[in-house]
């Protein structure tokens, strides 16, 4: 038994020395069998065959492709090379099939028209489309109606806007007429243009107008107005100015050093004329 397997592994080694087998697993190749059954083979081509029926049934033509103007048969076959031109080959051939076709039926008398009014079997049932109808129909409706509430909603968000546009130019429109008023009340402006009616300033010279009196203030205000002033400033008002400190227009030196009229001792009830110093202290020293 070592002698067998000793006997093998030298075998292996010589093969691989000599290069009939290489380095690596050993799978022996099992052999195929082929099989030519050409009685087989012909049954079955009889078997789907079309011979047995007729040409009308079929439909097979077998045709060259129609001619390419303007090349001949060695530009042809440069172009078989080219992808487009194969596609270009396939459509010539089909044509030139159909024309032919075409040729075979008419002489059949077989029309190759549809007439006018034909009209192909559906291949749904009346009631199947009736129900795709209703279904489009309502689709259509429901999309009308969104785009209806879409028009509303862009409509009230632009009468939203136009309206708070409004108030705001009624606002602006309300403070000015205010201002405008204001200004006129104090002299500002001369004329006051309110509700569609123009009102203009007296001028202080003119006549007064007939049929109004005319408004004069009294003496006492005219005081007023004269010492605490008609609005503006009140501060350093009676403050000197140099022509009111080099007009002596009013001075008199009688009234200034008590001689005139402008000054007089006053005497209060009950108390004569102050004694001199002398007699002040007699009186004193009698006291005591």
């Amino acid at each position: 038994m070592f002698d067998e397997s000793n006997s093998e592994d030298e075998d292996i080694q010589e093969a691989l020395a000599v290069g009939k087998i290489k380095p690596g697993l050993i799978i022996e190749e099992q052999k195929k069998n082929f099989i030519n059954n050409k009685a087989g083979l012909k049954d079955k081509i009889k078997e789907f065959s079309l011979d047995k029926f007729k040409w009308i049934e079929r439909f097979d033509l077998t045709n060259d492709p129609a001619p390419l103007v303007g090349f001949n048969d060695q530009q042809n076959s440069q172009l078989e090379n080219d992808d487009f031109n194969r596609e270009l080959k396939f459509y010539r051939q089909a044509q030139a099939t159909v024309l032919e076709g075409l040729a075979i039926l008419r002489k059949l008398s077989i029309p190759t028209r549809r007439p006018d009014d034909y009209f192909a079997e559906m291949a749904k049932s009346d009631e199947h489309m009736k129900k795709v109808r209703a279904k489009l129909l309502e689709k259509k409706i429901s999309m009308e109606k969104s785009e209806k509430a879409k028009k509303l909603r862009e409509m009230r968000k632009y009468g939203k806007k136009v309206q708070k546009e409004n108030m705001l130019k009624r606002q602006k429109e309300k403070k000015e007429m205010l201002d405008s008023v204001k200004k006129f009340r104090k002299g500002q402006i001369d004329r006051l243009d309110l509700f569609d009616e123009t009102i203009e300033r007296q001028p202080k010279n003119s006549e007064p107008v007939k049929g109004k009196q005319q408004f004069k203030p009294n003496k006492r205000r005219e005081y007023k107005n004269k010492r605490f002033g008609f609005g503006g400033q009140k501060k350093r008002s009676k403050y000197n100015t140099a022509d009111s400190a080099a007009d002596m227009g009013d001075f008199s030196a009688k009234r200034a050093h008590g001689k005139g009229p402008g000054k007089r001792n006053i005497k209060h009830k009950g108390q004569g004329t102050r004694p001199g110093k002398s007699k002040r202290k007699n009186l004193k020293n009698r006291n005591k």
